[in-house]
């Protein structure tokens, strides 16, 4: 194999004792790697990954503690960028009292992003411990109180009901309660609902569109814990247990995307569940449901951007099959050598009221946080590690074939060369 000069000007041609000269050519440059050594390595390079997460996460839970605003917002938004990405049980359970400190402080007394990057750590936090019930409980007394606080701004109530929407779902078993929080949720989405004279109310603002939205998806992730057949019963009892359908259906026609995105997909949630239980489930509402949202399937117009129309049209053509033909939409999502199906309007709306918090660190989670595996029923995480290993030790291996074929063949070829050489001399 030819070699290069990798050292730069210096070496073979500036320094007769050069290091180059006691080079043995004779061994390939693989073989003076022990066969150990790609595993030794990356082993010693996921030690060292993890130090550096655990020293900055040290790092930024002293600074959540200083007096400036700005240094604890900061603070807590890193702490949330390492436990999206990072699955340290341990580590966090050794803090987990500074924590909860942490994320109460930031809630009750911070202002504005401070508050929204506190409400976001929380689900977080259960996450990393396996949804410890005790700590949910803790965190919900003063989220709540934050969610129903008009004080407060916008952008924190909704980081406020997302976290309070998640925490019970993951501990929630008592129906009372989830009712009773549901309930809550629809005092604050029930601001977009249509007037009396069945009129679009124009005053919502886009921040107060998005508190309704991150309301409504939180109602919608509870929903999936409900029993269908008392669910069914209590969409058609009439009674203020829960929304009307109809009222639901109303918030299509907010002039805001986010809302009607999850508006349609609320009601696919509710259809879902009630037709598990009663096929015929709220069909007095469904021929007006269908026009609704074979509109917004087909929207375009150009008042809206480019973008929405297409996300909107994506989402309710789903919802259009689900209410028309009672097909439900099926993704694959894929990570390592595993894959998640979601194949229904409950799962999907699960996952991605869990990809909000979790970001782009999703696909990491899957693989190694064992309560998120036991929510979706992947059970025990997969041993990669020898796979991996033998994958490399044959690449290796290859490498190695490879090398001595090549020498092979430039020794022999050497010699032919000089033979060529001689006879024409």
């Amino acid at each position: 194999m030819p070699r290069r000069n990798k050292r730069g000007g210096k070496g073979r041609l500036g320094d007769s004792n050069s290091e180059d000269e006691s080079y043995n050519d004779n061994v390939s440059v693989y073989s003076y790697t022990s066969d150990n050594a790609p595993s030794s390595v990356n082993d010693c390079d996921e030690l060292s990954s993890n130090e550096r997460y655990e020293e900055r996460f040290i790092q930024a839970l002293e600074n959540a503690t200083e007096k400036s605003a700005q240094t604890r917002t900061l603070a807590l938004q890193s702490i949330c960028e390492i436990l999206m990405h990072r699955y340290m049980p341990d580590f966090v359970d050794d803090r987990k009292v500074t924590l909860i400190d942490c994320i109460e402080k930031s809630i009750r007394r911070g202002k504005g992003a401070e508050q929204a990057w506190g409400a976001r750590l929380a689900p977080l936090l259960v996450l990393q411990l396996g949804g410890d019930e005790t700590i949910s409980k803790t965190l919900n007394q003063f989220l709540l109180t934050t969610v129903q606080d008009k004080s407060v701004t916008f952008d924190a109530r909704a980081k406020c009901c997302t976290a309070l929407g998640l925490l019970n779902f993951f501990g929630g078993e008592d129906i009372g309660d989830l009712l009773s929080l549901m309930q809550c949720f629809e005092s604050i989405f029930s601001g977009s609902y249509l007037k009396a004279d069945d009129k679009v109310p124009i005053s919502i603002s886009a921040e107060a569109s998005t508190l309704h939205a991150e309301a409504l998806s939180a109602w919608g992730l509870l929903s999936t814990l409900i029993p269908p057949g008392d669910f069914v019963a209590w969409m058609t009892s009439g009674q203020p247990v829960l929304p009307s359908f109809k009222k639901i259906m109303g918030l299509l026609q907010s002039p805001h995307l986010d809302v009607r995105m999850v508006a349609g997909e609320t009601l696919a949630l509710i259809l879902e569940s009630g037709r598990s239980h009663d096929e015929e489930f709220l069909e007095d509402y469904l021929i007006d449901l269908i026009d609704m949202v074979k509109q917004l399937a087909t929207d375009s117009h150009k008042y809206r951007a480019k973008r929405d129309r297409k996300a909107q049209r994506a989402t309710f053509r789903d919802v259009l099959r689900f209410a028309h033909d009672d097909i439900l939409p099926e993704i694959t999502i894929r990570f390592g050598t595993e894959c998640l199906v979601l194949d229904s309007w409950a799962i999907h709306h699960q996952y991605s009221a869990l990809c909000v918090i979790m970001g782009p660190g999703m696909t990491n989670q899957l693989q190694e946080n064992d309560f998120i595996r036991d929510i979706f029923g992947l059970g025990s995480k997969l041993n990669t590690m020898n796979g991996s290993t033998k994958a490399k030790a044959s690449k290796l291996e290859r490498h190695l074939l490879n090398a001595a074929a090549f020498k092979a063949r430039t020794i022999s070829r050497g010699k032919n060369r000089d033979k060529r050489s001689a006879v024409l001399t």
